[in-house]
This record gives structure tokens, sequence and C-alpha cells, in this order.
């Protein structure tokens, strides 16, 4: 009889699992949860403000790519778990399994005071699209841009894609020759905004904002916003348009389950993927806490890097052998700023970071082209 393997999610963990549990797998009978067969390209949002992408540019139907790879797909939303995991809740019916790969992300943290006036560009693409409305909808002002994080799971935050934004917007600002009408300050309570992708990486960020005549406000815990400013402990700054990356915690169904949690609520996992204290559960992507060092990324490539990993330990637990394939910890990231980007690498031995060019913004399009084209 053939194994059952229930993946949750539609995301880059759990694209890739599927890929890797079809492969070391051809007869195990594969069923992705996710309320719709599609996949954004969540990298890309970067470019909707500028216009060099439309939203239908970054969604891509997973039909054929369920097909292709014997998928069965369950259209819902999960809700928890029951039966020690065995069987997914959803709110279009339960599915039972033999294995889970948990791969449904993360969930931003909305705490603070007053974020419903702020924006947070990676919640997706109607984020992205109301970026670019209201920066075509003013005349001047100042934009406001800055992340947070969650205090009790250092890596579960977001930063890079905040620079990103905060630079393309600039540059596209300039080639619309209005940045004079404009204030752009980058906002953080860590001092150093950048800190994991390495010192390099910081000091680099830095001098561009200040090149870019971009002002900042870093080093002061956040307090709340209002629908014109920006209110931390270290003083307020007026803002027409705030864009905010706060950090991120576990998904909510987690609450409906026995699944062990880190103490800053995601899914704990050690270093095979595997959700500690769990049989046959395993996690990729945001949704997981996992040992490794602090700098230890959220981004598509880390995902990758960790679904692979699971994808290959589910299938040696269903066959009775001890999972043992652990993942690189690696961070790789072009921060790109609309015409130019920077490469920035981090490994355990080293960190790199090459000044921004026309060629790391190309090689991110290319990426972009190369990565879809699994989905095509």
């Amino acid at each position: 009889m053939s194994q059952r393997i229930t993946v949750t999610g539609t995301g880059f963990a759990a694209v890739t699992a599927v890929e890797r549990l079809r492969a070391l797998d051809k007869e195990a009978e594969i069923t992705v949860i996710a309320p719709r067969p599609e996949f954004v390209f969540l990298p890309s949002l970067i470019w909707i403000p500028s216009g060099q992408r439309k939203p239908e540019d970054l969604v891509v139907p997973l039909q054929s790519f369920f097909r292709r790879h014997d998928v069965r797909f369950h259209a819902g939303t999960v809700t928890g778990l029951a039966d020690n995991g065995r069987r997914v809740l959803t709110d279009n019916g339960e599915v039972e399994n033999d294995a889970l790969l948990v791969a449904t992300g993360g969930r931003f943290i909305k705490k603070l005071p007053g974020i419903e006036h702020a924006i947070t560009p990676c919640e997706g693409i109607p984020a992205a699209v109301q970026i670019r409305d209201r920066l075509e909808s003013m005349e001047g002002g100042t934009i406001a841009i800055g992340f947070g994080g969650n205090p009790k799971e250092p890596s579960a935050m977001r930063g890079g894609p905040m620079f990103e934004f905060l630079f393309g917007i600039d540059t596209l600002l300039r080639k619309q020759g209005r940045r004079d009408k404009f204030k752009l300050v980058f906002f953080s309570p860590a001092p150093e905004p950048g800190k994991r992708l390495g010192p390099k990486a910081v000091k680099g960020l830095l001098d561009e904002m200040a090149k870019r005549g971009i002002d900042t406000h870093l080093g002061h815990k956040m307090k709340a916003f209002e629908a014109d400013r920006v209110i931390t402990e270290g003083g307020e700054f007026s803002a027409d348009l705030i864009l905010f990356m706060p950090g991120m915690t576990g998904n909510q169904w987690f609450d409906n389950t026995e699944l062990s949690r880190s103490e800053g609520g995601l899914l704990k996992a050690d270093a095979q993927c595997r959700v500690e204290g769990s049989e046959r559960i395993y996690v990729a992507g945001d949704s997981g806490s996992f040992p490794g060092p602090e700098w230890m990324p959220k981004q598509a490539h880390m995902a990758d890097l960790q679904a692979g990993a699971a994808a290959a330990n589910l299938i040696a637990e269903l066959n009775g052998r001890e999972p043992n394939e652990t993942f690189k910890v690696e961070l790789m990231c072009i921060v790109d700023s609309v015409d130019k980007g920077m490469l920035v690498m981090r490994n355990p031995s080293r960190g790199v970071v090459l000044p921004a060019s026309r060629f790391w913004h190309w090689s991110k399009i290319a990426f972009e082209k190369w990565y879809l084209r699994k989905f095509r």
C-alpha cells in the first residue's frame, strides 16, 4: 500500500518538498493542502511599485506542476491537527496522512497600536499594489520604511525586502524627476539594521542611504503608528506613507495542535527538520524554528534548503531508516534597487558583499525566470 504524505502550503518550501518527495518515492500518495493551487513569486513584489512587474506576472497556476508530479490538491485552509498529526483539519474537510510536512509560512506580528496605518509589503500582491497606487497618487511628502523583529525568535524577521523597497522607491522617484518633493526615512529598533547580513552589509546599506539622502531613525523601540506619524521611544516623526515589516511568529492554526513550539511561536525543529517530540512530522521554511546561527535567514533560498532535507528525512522515517540529512545554513540575496543590485552572501565561515551593479539586477531577473520554469 502506498504511503500517504501531506504537504501544507504552496510556497517555496512546499513546492521544493513536493519535487524532492516525488523524486525519492515514485509511488507515494502526495496531497498538497492550500487555499488555492497557485505559487506566488514573492521576491519580485519589489518590482510592482515601479511597474517592472504586474500582479499576474508573479502568480503561477500549479495544476500542470501537480499533474507532472502526480499530486492531489486539496483546496482548503488548515485549521489544526488531530490524532497526533495523522489527520489535518481544514475548513473543507479532513485529510489523513502517514507523514506530514508543514510549509505554510509564517504570520506577521501585528500588535503595535495603529499598525493598520502601515502597509506590510511581504503580505503579498495586494500590499505591493497598494504601495504602487499610493506612490502614484502622492505629489510629495514623507515616506517612512522600516522593519522590526520577534524578540523571542531572532531569525523570525524579514528585513531584506524593506531595503529593496527603500532603494527601489528612491530610484523610481529619481527616474520620475520628483525625488526632491519627497523625504525618505528608514527606521528600525535595531541600531545596526541588516546586521544578520553581516557587518560589511550593514556598512554598505547605511552608506547607500547616506549617498541617496535617506534619513535614518535607528535604535529606538517602536511604540505606535498613527495615520500621519511613526512613534518610537526615541521620538516621533511625520509620515504620509508608512511601510513596515513586523517580526514573524507561527500560524494561527498551530494553536490547535500539540506540536512543540519555540518561545517565539514557531514549530520547534531539530537539525533534520523534524518537529521535536513528533512522529513523522517535519517543517521547512518560515513555519519552523531551527537550530543554527542567530543570523540564519527567513528567505526563499533557506526554505528550499530546509525543504530538501525535510523531504529526504520524511521518506527515510517512513521506510524505517534513521533520518540523518541536515541542511546547509546559507544566506544568499541580491538587494535590488530597480536598476542595480548588491550581492550579499553569508555562511558559517565567511561573508561576501559585492557592490551594486546592473549585473546583479539582471541576475535577479534571470533567477526569477529560471525558478519559475519548473511550473510552466
